[in-house]
């Protein structure tokens, strides 16, 4: 079997769709059945970027939203000539292009961006055509959880979604974690929150319920880049009251080194969510053995299983009572680490492989 794989998440700064894509890279290459891989970007200027991409990369030489916005409307340009003959193509980021031959996926980690357009990014809205025509057309969808084929069945009315869970980003030895600087401004304890600044974190009123945790001098650390909601949550962080106020720290965008030393050296993960895919930070922090307290929200609690304290995404009383008990009482911080830990044992990478396999098996016979 030949399959094109959009290994564009790996340019730039590595988000979760990047650990999605590179791990799944290595779990396939490591198979004595796998395919043969075919990777390849959607960006005019890959052929400058090279660095971080798989050896043999194609190239579909035109800029990614101005493909975006032409296979929104039609099946031209066909990726045929980039791509050559291969039996499956398989977008990694809601994209798929239109090809004269062979079967095509699309992966959707979620659909904020079908549900709540206004919502998201300029960038993220261009999403919502692009995945809706594909799938109209024939594409097949993967998705990350149950909870996004339900969505996927109702809001693109197709039944062709096959669920293939990710496994967990390497998260790196805490000896060496500890050798990291953490960034400027965070000491211990704190509470840690991963992610960028967008509605859907929710990270406004995780802000306002850090004004009611019951933890002596513990920190509330803010990792991830402006968003959407940047503005609502400083205006939250301003809200309150001075002492509190300072032990708030945004942090930004961090590099990997700098995301396993918080990871590692973190108290509590919180993860406000209003709705998620799937959640990878919440099997991070499992796998590093720190308690995850999340909401009930989208896939989070398929994820989280029954190792974590979950609450009402929208109950801030709730969200401080639940990192209140996480941060202060060593019973459940010691159950909390026990049952993280195996759950974050039974989602692999491996597993992965072998269901995207299947996937790509079933769509092309």
């Amino acid at each position: 079997m030949r399959a094109a794989l959009d290994v564009t998440p790996l340019l730039g700064a590595r988000t979760g769709i990047g650990q999605f894509v590179h791990a799944l890279l290595d779990a396939l290459e490591r198979r004595p059945d796998g395919p043969e891989l075919v990777p390849y970007v959607l960006s005019g200027r890959a052929r400058r970027r090279r660095g971080g991409l798989p050896a043999g990369t194609r190239v579909l030489p035109m800029p990614a939203a101005a493909l975006v916005r032409c296979w929104a409307r039609a099946d031209r340009p066909v990726a045929d000539r980039w791509l050559g003959g291969v039996d499956v193509v398989h977008g990694t980021n809601f994209v798929v292009p239109p090809m004269r031959a062979g079967a095509r996926v699309t992966s959707v980690q979620d659909t904020w961006c079908l549900r709540e357009p206004e919502r998201c990014s300029p960038a993220v809205r261009l999403f919502g055509p692009v995945v809706r025509r594909a799938v109209a057309r024939g594409a097949w969808v993967h998705a990350s959880s149950a909870f996004v084929a339900g969505e996927v069945r109702e809001l693109l009315a197709t039944d062709r979604v096959v669920v293939v869970p990710y496994g967990v980003p390497d998260v790196g030895d805490p000896a060496d974690a500890a050798r990291v600087a953490l960034p400027a401004g965070v000491r211990a304890p704190y509470v840690v929150a991963l992610g960028a600044l967008d509605a859907r974190k929710n990270l406004a009123t995780l802000v306002r319920a850090f004004a009611a945790v019951e933890a002596s001098d513990v920190q509330l650390v803010l990792a991830g880049p402006d968003g959407t909601a940047s503005a609502e949550v400083d205006a939250a962080i301003a809200a309150l009251p001075g002492e509190r106020r300072r032990r708030v720290v945004r942090v930004g965008m961090v590099s990997d080194a700098e995301r396993r030393a918080l990871l590692h050296g973190a108290a509590v993960l919180a993860y406000p969510s209003l709705y998620e895919g799937f959640g990878f930070p919440v099997l991070e922090a499992m796998a590093a053995g720190v308690p995850v307290v999340c909401t009930t929200a989208g896939a989070v609690p398929e994820v989280a299983g029954d190792a974590a304290l979950l609450v009402d995404p929208h109950d801030a009383d709730a969200l401080a009572g639940a990192l209140t008990r996480a941060l202060t009482d060593g019973a459940v911080r010691a159950d909390l680490t026990r049952r993280g830990r195996a759950r974050a044992a039974a989602f692999t990478w491996e597993a992965t492989a072998e269901g995207m396999l299947r996937l790509w098996r079933q769509v092309t016979t």
